[in-house]
């Protein structure tokens, strides 16, 4: 990892934080995450729970635990198959602030002609990373009715995206006029079966256009340092950024829960006995992450960490910087706003029942 840059060199536009960075040789994107990516530095990306709402401030307030601690913000389409506020309104919403959004896109509810219109208006809005899903079927979710469309798999969806880019044209050949400059991504997932053919996954992902990926959690590093020596032995750490998924648990009972009812999640039995025997099991699930964290980062070919912090994203600050990822490094933040105290004491109001500290002051003690 490189030094930190002063923060006078920070990534961003002179004419105004909120406006788009001018474009570099050889990045895809405008992009932060893709500039802090090829700098070398340890990246940080957090995911965004999206909100049932059609108020844009649950999206703000809900973005603002993230600044300056994360290099961009995954706004999740419909994850579960559950329906709540769409990635690109997400992305729309982020985008006006200054925010770096992934925008994600699963083909689950979607054809062709519907994403590559989304492609080129994320594109508009300012969106410089797009991470690229199949989706899970709609039998999980709760709208079990809903007709399924898969017209593309994540696989056809990077090189969809990636002809656009880099040709300049649709599927069907007809030209653009501006493509869309984006950074490409995928996900991973080390922990399941037949996890000898998961590097060959990811080779093929890569051919297809991913330039990052970020895993599913990593509750099992030995299990993920052997993934990544076979991802090295194929030189596929060279050709993509890879960062690890992680995230705290919010007791046993939930370990035990994902455990035996989300396919594709992987907690050894170990994590679950360490959570059992800790008198305060939602702090010993935030120290879990942090450990978890300090082993992956050190792992050769970890681009950086993927946080996913489900009804716990207040933690995430705390978490990176107890972690000492960014080593002094600060991603971007916005421009402050009237209502940032409002915010700031609705989260201390929100964690005052377990912690005796304010996390404003824990985070600037470890910062200090």
């Amino acid at each position: 990892m490189t030094p930190s840059r002063p923060s006078s060199q920070r990534d961003e536009n002179p004419a105004g934080v909120h406006l788009p960075l001018e474009p570099l040789p050889g990045h895809s994107s405008r992009g932060r995450l893709e500039r802090v990516l090829r700098r070398g530095e340890f990246a940080v990306t957090a995911e965004l729970n999206p909100p049932d709402s059609a108020n844009p401030e649950d999206v703000y307030q809900r973005a603002a635990v993230f600044e300056g601690w994360v290099d961009g913000i995954n706004a999740v389409d419909a994850s579960g198959a559950n329906c709540h506020m769409s990635s690109v309104g997400i992305c729309a919403l982020l985008t006006r602030m200054g925010y770096a959004p992934i925008m994600q896109i699963a083909c689950r509810d979607k054809n062709r002609i519907a994403i590559q219109g989304d492609v080129l208006g994320a594109a508009a809005m300012g969106v410089a990373n797009i991470l690229c899903l199949t989706g899970d079927g709609v039998q999980a979710g709760d709208q079990p009715g809903a007709k399924p469309v898969f017209d593309l798999d994540s696989m056809s969806l990077l090189e969809t995206i990636r002809i656009m880019r880099d040709n300049g044209k649709f599927l069907s050949g007809r030209k653009l006029t501006t493509p869309p400059a984006v950074f490409l991504g995928a996900a991973i997932n080390p922990f399941a079966p037949p996890y000898d053919f998961r590097p060959m996954r990811l080779a093929k992902k890569i051919a297809a256009g991913a330039q990052f990926v970020q895993s599913q959690y990593c509750f099992d590093v030995p299990m993920f340092r052997t993934y990544m020596q076979r991802v090295r032995d194929l030189g596929l750490a060279e050709e993509c950024f890879i960062l690890a998924g992680v995230g705290p648990l919010a007791s046993a009972k939930t370990a035990r829960w994902i455990q035996s009812n989300v396919p594709g999640i992987h907690i050894p039995d170990a994590i679950i006995q360490r959570l059992e025997g800790a008198a305060d099991q939602k702090k010993e699930g935030k120290q879990l992450c942090i450990d978890i964290i300090n082993e992956v980062k050190e792992i050769p070919g970890v681009a950086g960490i993927h946080v996913m912090a489900y009804r716990q994203e207040e933690y995430v600050a705390e978490i990176v910087a107890e972690s000492g990822v960014l080593k002094g490094r600060q991603p971007w933040k916005r421009e402050a706003r009237q209502d940032d105290q409002i915010v700031a004491d609705r989260l201390d109001r929100i964690l005052h029942e377990d912690m005796t500290e304010r996390p404003a002051d824990r985070v600037a003690r470890v910062r200090s």
